[in-house]
């Protein structure tokens, strides 16, 4: 097993550093290690050696830092978006940060140097002493002694290191170091005063530093034409590095329909240089049409033409004009929250929930045997065999994703195998593979084509936690590589024929969407600024997404 050589701290601070390495390895240790001392007494310079160190390839998982956020000049919020980026998440502001963080329970620590220069020390102290309150979450923050906010975290029962001290330090080494060094060990001064930021200007605010932009709107409660409102509601993905045209797309997929009306043109006159034209959004809040609600579960597979089904986190399915988002239809209200849904030829809504629960319902409009031919078949249709079939199998096992087209239903469950069934067949045996390690996460499906003959074999697109997404055809063995794969598990996939052929969408829980064009072997990528629920591709080659608060309609150019 290779070994990571740690470096040595500047300045004979080699107890100072040994201490904190054993702090992180004892798991009976404070969570929050306080590093405190005047100024220009090398603070900051401690912080670095340990991030510089513990984000280093083969560093032991123990002593593995995974967020850096320098809080000098920033706001609750800006730190909030800055961790939740570097951590895989995604949250709209600090209650979901923390929510989301309790969630995930693998160990982090947090490396938090200038509290003290934040914007709000205060209230970001409290952030520090939220975060603390998570067992599997260690922090280092650094402030300068005698402030408020050391003596605030200090009483909380924090470990404190205060480098004043004279144990932190091996005066030999600090004298044999500043022999050979002259640069100085204060932290470095901020490169220029904050700038001010036209609030009510897109292109001003596309242009300039977010996270100046992001500590203005925190400060200014005035709506500025409904910039402030889209900028909160997608400022994690507002704040990445971008270009103008990007950030400009972004914040006009956040506007609402009350914003000032001279703001959308212009953002989509920023936007044209990117590689995807907005055909139109719905967020919270919106009249006309208006926002149909949370999206939790989508689909536009065995609908009309041009339409979409969605489902809330109420179980309210819901149809809705995939060309505008104007409402068409509703669907009596499901018991429990749907997690995938799909609709079968006859019409048959197959919805199944959190719980693995198998629910259906009929699409408005559909049409049911009546008079003789109703008395003459009055046993089971196909689809109530199949539906039978599946919640049979359900039974036995958990079922967290669903999907199906003409050819193949299929099922995902939380051992990460997927088991495929044939419509008009439901007495066949079910098809099997194990495709993830973990739950499967998402299943999408499409029947392709083989030859002239009109004939089609299904292909099953799979997605997990594992962060993978797998290509399979329950005819043959699955693809030994994955078609996608990243560290952040999958939560949302759709795939279809488009105009500009085989496409798949992936959207991952760090808030990644990606269009994937297979024939061309292109990929678009979108950074939404919160979670996406679900995604659904349209028979003209745009793609639906859905969130908590919005639902947006991209085309690629």
């Amino acid at each position: 097993m290779s070994v990571t050589r740690w470096g040595r701290p500047a300045a004979g601070r080699e107890p100072a550093g040994a201490a904190l390495l054993a702090w992180l390895a004892d798991s009976s240790a404070p969570g929050l290690c306080v590093v405190t001392g005047g100024a220009g007494c090398g603070k900051s310079a401690l912080l670095a050696w340990l991030v510089r160190h513990g984000t280093r390839a083969g560093t032991e998982r123990e002593r593995a830092v995974h967020a850096f956020v320098p809080l000098g000049g920033l706001s609750v919020r800006g730190a909030v978006w800055m961790l939740a980026d570097q951590l895989g998440l995604v949250a709209r502001g600090p209650e979901e940060f923390l929510a989301r963080l309790a969630g995930d329970r693998r160990r982090v620590t947090v490396v938090l140097p200038d509290l003290h220069a934040a914007d709000d020390p205060g209230a970001l102290a409290e952030l520090v002493l939220a975060l603390n309150a998570h067992e599997h979450v260690r922090l280092v923050v650094e402030t300068r002694s005698g402030t408020a906010v050391q003596v605030q975290l200090a009483d909380s029962g924090a470990a404190v290191m205060d480098l004043d001290e004279p144990q932190w330090t091996d005066e030999a080494r600090r004298r044999s170091w500043d022999a050979t060094h002259t640069e100085t060990m204060a932290s470095p001064a901020r490169q220029q005063a904050a700038t001010v930021v036209e609030l009510a200007d897109p292109a001003a605010l596309c242009a300039a530093d977010p996270w100046e932009v992001t500590a203005a709107f925190d400060a200014d409660p005035e709506e500025h034409g409904g910039l402030r409102a889209a900028w909160l509601r997608a400022g994690q993905s507002l704040c990445r590095d971008q270009e103008v045209a990007e950030r400009a797309l972004v914040l006009l997929t956040a506007l609402g329909d009350a914003a000032d009306p001279r703001l959308r043109p212009e953002l989509a006159r920023l936007a044209a240089p990117t590689y995807w034209q907005l055909d139109w959004s719905k967020v919270r809040g919106d009249m006309a049409p208006p926002w149909p609600g949370p999206v939790f579960a989508m689909t536009t597979v065995g609908l009309p033409a041009g339409q979409a089904l969605l489902a809330d986190h109420q179980g309210v399915l819901r149809t809705v004009d995939a060309t505008d988002g104007t409402p068409v239809g509703r669907l009596p209200q499901l018991p429990g929250r749907p997690a995938a849904l799909y609709v079968l030829a006859d019409s048959t809504v197959l919805a199944l929930d959190g719980q693995g629960h198998l629910h259906e319902a009929m699409l408005p409009g559909a049409s049911r045997p009546t008079g003789l031919a109703a008395l003459l078949d009055d046993g089971p249709t196909p689809a109530q065999r199949l539906t039978d079939t599946l919640r049979t199998h359900l039974a036995r096992s958990l079922g967290t994703a669903l999907c199906a087209t003409p050819g193949v239903v299929a099922v995902g469950v939380d051992d990460g195998s997927v088991h495929t069934f044939t419509p008009g067949k439901p007495d066949e045996p079910a098809r099997s593979a194990a495709l993830h390690t973990g739950t499967v996460t998402a299943l999408a499906a499409l029947d392709l084509p083989v030859g002239d003959d009109g004939q089609a074999v299904p292909l099953l697109y799979s997605a997990g936690a594992d962060g993978q997404v797998r290509a399979w055809s329950p005819t043959t063995d699955p693809q030994p590589t994955p078609v996608a794969e990243r560290t952040s598990p999958v939560t949302a996939l759709s795939t279809a024929h488009t105009p500009r052929g085989l496409a798949l969408a992936v959207a991952w829980a760090d808030g990644l969407v990606e269009l994937r064009l297979l024939d061309e072997g292109e990929t678009r990528r979108l950074w939404p600024g919160t979670t996406v629920n679900a995604l659904a591709l349209t028979a003209v080659g745009s793609l639906l997404i859905g969130t908590d608060d919005r639902l947006l309609c991209l085309r690629p150019r």
